[in-house]
């Protein structure tokens, strides 16, 4: 963990995921009101990669997106992505804005472990929370944490359609 976490951020984010956090490089969205949403993950954890750079650590969101994952959202969005060469070319774009933000906060000594264990190519292909194939979409968790953190066109559609935002900005400590 980084210095930048507060004990009181530390104290919401064991109590989101039920066990005391490890990994985080600092938390990349917060609530309006100051909820820790999204963090933003160490690149190299427990000696080995972690491609997924945004962990959605808020409840209420986890929940909502649960609820509409069980109902086949993923495989209707891969449908949509399929047959839409626009949609399809900006989640491409989604998966690009992942793999620079991931590389340009990893720190320098991370670079160099990466680089010296032959695990570069794996940090410029693997898109977002390590997916390799870049017209799926591995769960809508990692998705909508790169949306509230970065650019991602699936957390757009998330909030547009199924009102994610409002739950995500409700979000009270």
């Amino acid at each position: 963990m980084t210095n930048s976490l507060s004990q009181a951020d530390i104290d919401i984010i064991t109590q989101q995921l039920g066990r005391t956090p490890s990994g985080i490089r600092s938390v990349a969205h917060y609530s309006p009101q100051g909820v820790p949403q999204v963090l933003e993950m160490e690149t190299w954890v427990f000696d080995q990669p972690f491609p997924t750079l945004y962990w959605l650590s808020s409840s209420a969101i986890d929940k909502a997106l649960a609820r509409i994952e069980s109902q086949g959202v993923v495989k209707e969005l891969e449908q949509r992505i399929k047959d839409d060469p626009e949609l399809r070319a900006a989640y491409h774009q989604s998966h690009q804005d992942y793999v620079e933000r991931r590389w340009a906060a990893m720190s320098d000594e991370h670079k160099q472990i990466i680089e010296a264990k032959g695990f570069t190519h794996l940090f410029e292909t693997l898109g977002i929370g390590g997916i390799k194939n870049w017209d799926q979409i591995r769960c809508l968790h990692m998705q909508y944490g790169h949306h509230l953190a970065g650019n991602n066109v699936i957390g757009k559609i998330l909030d547009e359609e199924y009102g994610i935002r409002a739950i995500a900005d409700a979000e009270a400590k």
